[in-house]
Parts: structure tokens; C-alpha cells; sequence
């Protein structure tokens, strides 16, 4: 496994941790789904799946309080440097379960009767 890759585990683990104990989210489930870190350790994109809630005012209170969850997990993580955290919306998960609805929508429309082959 690369480096960046285990810095990148490492770091969703601890943006996870901080995120789900030191912040309420009022109904919403706030999850880290993925991290993007640049190459020279100095920038990190945190991808986030939203479910329920304001995506855009989850978004907008991570991204107000980046300073501070960068500040908590630098405790717990030892870099060279500490990389500066952006927050983005991760649909995915959104599109999953649209996509498992629409299965199961299918799933329930009128089959065409099975045809018995001729012998």
C-alpha cells in the first residue's frame, strides 16, 4: 500500500472521529466516505455523504470549522505538515439507494410469460 493511501485511511478514521463525536448534526447522519490528499501533504479534500439534514448547511458548518477539526486530529495524527481540510458533498451514497429503489420499482412491473421450448 502507498503512502498516501495509509495517510488517507488514516486521516478519514480520525476526520470520522471528530466529526461524529464533537458535532451535532440534527438529524442528519454525517459520514466521511473518502479522503484526497495532495502529494505534498498540504491539502486534503474530505468527500462526506449527508443522509437526511442540509447538505448545504452541513457542508457550509464543516467547512466554517475546518481550523478546529484539523486542530483535533493533528493531536492524534503526526505529519510534517498539517494539510488544510475541504469538504465536499459525496452523492454516492444518495445515488445507491435511488438506484436499489428503482431495482426494486422494476423488480415489480409485469413479466412476460416464460416460453416453454419446442422439443
Amino acid at each position: 500500500m502507498r503512502r498516501l493511501d495509509r495517510v488517507n485511511e488514516l486521516l478519514r478514521r480520525e476526520i470520522s472521529a471528530v466529526v461524529q463525536r464533537d458535532y451535532e448534526w440534527h438529524g442528519a447522519l454525517v459520514t466521511v466516505s473518502d479522503i484526497d490528499i495532495t502529494q505534498d501533504l498540504k491539502e486534503a479534500k474530505v468527500w462526506v455523504s449527508i443522509m437526511g439534514g442540509n447538505v448545504a448547511a452541513v457542508l457550509e458548518k464543516l467547512n466554517r470549522h475546518h481550523g478546529a477539526i484539523q486542530s483535533r486530529v493533528m493531536k492524534r495524527v503526526v505529519l510534517k505538515s498539517t494539510p488544510v481540510l475541504h469538504f465536499y458533498h459525496d452523492a454516492s451514497a444518495v445515488r445507491g439507494v435511488d438506484l436499489v429503489n428503482l431495482l426494486d420499482a422494476v423488480e415489480q412491473l409485469p413479466k412476460a410469460p416464460v416460453e416453454e421450448p419446442e422439443v
